[in-house]
């Protein structure tokens, strides 16, 4: 993180600390820095409120929920008009289904990441949710067979 000056070394500690685990005390993340833990609660406070830290949430295994499909589709839209653009990302944020899309460079427009319970229920995501997106041209599915490395959090430096 050496695009931010205003961010010292206990500030990068703090946020990497939290990445791997931010349900933690804040007393015991303070021993972990290097704190006090009044300083270290008035950091993460900054950090939260420059916009630092977005929020936090559970990291949950996909497959005890059911899901073991992962699924990346690359969609090419007809047109690169502003009007198709806005038409598509306004549809993809209807459905629960997609839980990101990234707009891309290269041979597709997009990237989606999908999960699905069994190629049945992939199906279903595909016909009820992807096969309904506007000005699409092509779709290409990919499926992951498995994860080689999860994503921890953004490098610290």
């Amino acid at each position: 993180m050496t695009g931010n000056p205003s961010m010292d070394r206990f500030d990068r500690r703090i946020i990497a600390a939290l990445q791997r685990n931010s349900a933690r005390p804040i007393a015991i993340l303070a021993e972990e820095i290097g704190l006090s833990p009044s300083a270290c609660h008035r950091r993460v406070r900054a950090l939260e409120e420059s916009g630092v830290i977005a929020g936090y949430a559970a990291r949950i295994d996909r497959t005890k929920l059911g899901l073991s499909l992962q699924v990346f589709v690359e969609i090419s839209l007809s047109s690169q008009a502003r009007e198709v653009l806005e038409a598509f990302e306004t549809a993809v944020t209807r459905f629960d289904d997609i839980l990101e899309c990234h707009l891309t460079s290269g041979h597709a427009d997009y990237i989606l990441r999908v999960v699905a319970r069994d190629m049945a229920d992939y199906a279903a995501i595909h016909r009820d949710c992807l096969a309904r997106l506007p000005h699409v041209a092509s779709m290409q599915t990919i499926f992951t067979l498995r994860p080689v490395q999860q994503w921890r959090g953004y490098p610290i430096r």
